[in-house]
């Protein structure tokens, strides 16, 4: 087999498996998706270093970063803002920080 003809194959091969991993899900057209309920899962949760900080207050500061910045983790617990003092602070926190990084 030539060396021109192998590359050619190891080239198809590459574009073909690259087109395969193209992700075909769609969402409803208006519709956010709804982060789960409860703490994130580890290997999903953006990473901050928020050590000495209340749990609440980071869950916060992580939600109002990731909104800030616009991704898919954005999120805000309306419930938790309007009753929970330190998941408030941290949101708003963690809100304005990224919004001055952009």
């Amino acid at each position: 087999m030539s060396y021109r003809l192998a590359s050619f194959i190891i080239l198809v091969v590459l574009a073909v498996s690259a087109c395969s991993a193209v992700s075909t899900k769609q969402s409803l057209p208006g519709k956010k998706p709804e982060r789960p309920t409860g703490p994130l899962p580890q290997s999903a949760k953006p990473k901050y270093n928020l050590t000495g900080y209340p749990v609440n207050t980071q869950q916060g500061y992580i939600d109002g970063c990731e909104t800030a910045k616009k991704t898919s983790w954005a999120f805000k617990d309306l419930n938790r803002y309007e009753k929970d003092g330190q998941y408030r602070m941290g949101w708003d926190d963690g809100f304005d920080m990224c919004k001055k990084q952009k």
